[in-house]
């Protein structure tokens, strides 16, 4: 057993609070507070050795800026996604307030709401420090099983990018373009994904695997992603503030498309689908869209 802090109280905050909860003490905070017992003010729980931190990507850089400080804690970082001012990847962000070696990644398939149900889940726990991701992948309860991976950059542009693709088949969806069209998105998606990458160092390995085949089947084929739903909210012609005040959470796609186009543009690097997905977001026809991708 290990003390934990969790902070993020959102879905999947919640949801890993309760899951290490079987198996740990487990403290929680966020922005409001909760009623719940085990809720603490952040200055305790910035205390404990181990820290699950599920800010999300965007707003990280600022809130470890005005609350972080640093005496010796191990982080698990529960987010995905790419800083869309800066286009810096989380592990580029947390680096510079926390040593790479007490830093780890959580990816893999996990919808929030099913972990809250103790339904079985594979994830994985990506560090450079061995023992950072074994200690961490302990903590986890029996219904959810771990592998640990040193590939941190694979899994972070994993788990990034998966969201970029789940829009796309949100909105392959919202135009009833059909199963076909669905699986093709996804398997080039998944080329995609892999290609870009391979640009910065990833090995193959964690795009065939949890971090990135399983987590983008899950994101890109369920309304229950957030993702898929903004997908869906594009479909009928909706733009992406109405969609965001309307799904009521951060769809991390969104921010993620505007980094990875300024990416592509700075890298020359090939990124149809997601270039694609970042022009309907500026405002351009999805069927239009549809259009370019298959005449390319």
């Amino acid at each position: 057993m290990g003390k934990i802090g969790v902070i993020g109280a959102g879905k999947w905050g919640e949801a890993l609070s309760y899951a290490l909860s079987e198996k740990n003490e487990v403290i929680i905070t966020s922005r409001t507070s909760r009623p719940w017992p085990n809720f603490r003010a952040l200055d305790e729980v910035l205390k404990c050795e181990y820290l699950v931190i599920a800010i999300p990507a965007q707003q990280i850089a600022q809130w470890l800026k005005e609350h972080f400080v640093f005496s010796g804690q191990k982080i698990l970082v529960a987010a995905k996604g790419i800083e869309a001012s800066s286009g810096r990847f989380l592990n580029d962000i947390y680096k510079e307030y926390v040593p790479e070696e007490n830093l780890a990644f959580l990816s893999g398939p996990s919808f929030a709401v099913e972990v809250m149900k103790k339904l079985p889940t594979a994830l994985v726990v990506n560090s450079l420090s061995k023992d950072t991701s074994g200690e961490f992948a302990a903590f986890f309860p029996s219904f959810i099983r771990t592998y640990t991976s040193e590939d941190v950059i694979g899994a972070e542009i994993a788990g990034a990018y998966k969201n970029v693709i789940a829009i796309a088949a949100g909105i392959c969806e919202g135009l009833s373009l059909g199963h076909n069209a669905a699986a093709s998105l996804i398997a080039r998606g998944l080329v995609e994904m892999e290609r870009f990458g391979r640009a910065y160092g990833a090995t193959q390995e964690s795009f065939l695997g949890l971090s990135g085949a399983g987590d983008l089947f899950l994101t890109a084929s369920s309304s229950m992603s957030r993702n898929y739903r903004v997908g869906l909210g594009l479909a009928q012609g909706k733009d992406k503030d109405t969609i965001c005040i309307e799904i009521g959470e951060v769809s991390e796609g969104i921010g993620t498309a505007y980094a990875l186009h300024e990416i592509a543009q700075e890298r020359g690097i090939y990124l149809p689908i997601a270039s694609e997905v970042y022009a309907i977001l500026e405002g351009k026809s999805p069927r239009q869209s549809l259009k370019d991708l298959i005449e390319r």
